[in-house]
């Protein structure tokens, strides 16, 4: 099909499941991601992941993360600096001890179980992000509490990662090069916020100087993407880049203007596309191949977020409710951890068998996610 005439399809379904959803008192982001395994390749082939449907999913994660900046309240993120910490220790030392001596329980071999273990550290923070400001519960506690913990969470991960392929390829793991990729992860963030933030307030301001329609929101865009990218060459995601972009501007007094057109443009083509893009790009036929292991693998990927996490945000002094909110909103996995799975898979350490593994995982995780969320926070 012509890549005009697919997004024309997931625009029309991702409004109308979100909107059958809504109306069975499920969040909308949860319709579009069934919408989008109905018209796929699964089923009924309407729609395939081309390359075109992969390029603006890519920037709805990238918006959907800059707009949790720009909803971010730095002094409440502040105040949770420290639960965030101890929220995304819990989420990773869970998850990757579980996920490995239950894998060697199975066995698995030594590396692929650390691989397995490793994979389940990962949290994808944009399906909870959508879900919580579809819900209007981004800007409480937990939800900046989540937010906060997935960025500590993806560096964490990315050390992780290193570690592991460092493992793999050389049989040992130098503390220097573990030293060094710290250091460049710090470095970023430290220069991001002390360099950042006066340079995008000054270019703010010189692109009300230009006029032209809409200036402001090409300049905040262009900013994001700029952030996106160096993140990426400090070996940190791209969405990293883009939510601390959205922080940044948060600060300016343009923000409130850019945060209204970011809206409009998001959630009318890239979130959407994003959305029923993940349901379109989920190949059922591997749930029929992956057999017993996956779903105790997936069930410790639930499990273990929601203890580690949950535990994590005791220990910060959350209340038991809000500590189950903190832990549910971890759980979803996608990006990260299907990065982590391809490496894996192109290092030699999973076979195709083996892989199916963590794509079953993160499938299933992306589906009980939005349901979980739903039942964490209307249990106030």
């Amino acid at each position: 099909m012509d890549v005009f005439l697919e997004l024309a399809v997931i625009l029309i379904v991702a409004k109308l499941f979100g909107y059958i959803a809504t109306k069975v008192k499920m969040p909308g982001a949860l319709g579009q991601l069934i919408g989008g395994m109905l018209i796929g390749p699964s089923i009924l082939s309407i729609v395939s992941y081309s390359e075109g449907v992969h390029l603006i999913s890519e920037m709805g994660i990238v918006l959907l993360l800059f707009l949790a900046g720009l909803e971010t309240d730095v002094e409440e993120f502040k105040s949770v600096g420290l639960p965030a910490f101890l929220v995304a220790i819990g989420g990773v030392t869970v998850p990757f001890a579980l996920g490995y001596f239950v894998s060697e329980g199975f066995g698995y071999e030594k590396m692929e179980a650390l691989f397995l273990a490793g994979i389940l550290t990962a949290t994808s923070v944009g399906l909870t992000a959508s879900i919580l400001m579809e819900m209007k519960r981004l800007r409480t506690k937990e939800g900046t509490a989540i937010l906060a913990a997935a960025v500590v969470d993806d560096i964490l991960g990315i050390i992780v990662l290193t570690t592991l392929i460092a493992m793999h390829r050389k049989g040992h793991v130098y503390v220097e090069d573990l030293g060094i990729l710290i250091g460049e992860i710090i470095l970023f963030f430290i220069i991001s916020w002390l360099v950042g933030k006066p340079v995008i307030k000054e270019i703010l301001m010189l692109s009300e100087r230009i006029d032209l329609p809409e200036t402001l929101t090409a300049f905040a865009l262009a900013l994001t993407l700029i952030f996106a990218y160096i993140a990426e060459q400090f070996k940190i995601a791209g969405i990293t880049g883009a939510y601390l972009a959205g922080v940044l501007i948060a600060q300016t007094d343009e923000a409130k203007r850019i945060t209204d057109r970011i809206i409009t443009l998001s959630y009318s083509l890239f979130v959407p596309v994003f959305l029923v893009g993940i349901g379109i790009n989920t190949d059922l036929s591997i749930l029929l191949h992956a057999g017993s292991f996956a779903i105790v693998y997936s069930i410790i990927a639930v499990a273990g977020k929601i203890f580690g996490c949950g535990v994590g945000a005791l220990a910060a002094r959350f209340s038991p409710k809000d500590a189950l909110k903190v832990g549910v909103g971890m759980v979803p996995r996608m990006e990260v951890a299907l990065i982590m799975a391809n490496v894996a898979l192109t290092e030699g350490v999973f076979d195709k068998g083996i892989f199916s593994i963590p794509v079953t995982m993160v499938i299933i995780t992306t589906f009980v996610t939005p349901p979980l969320l739903k039942w964490a926070f209307s249990r106030d």
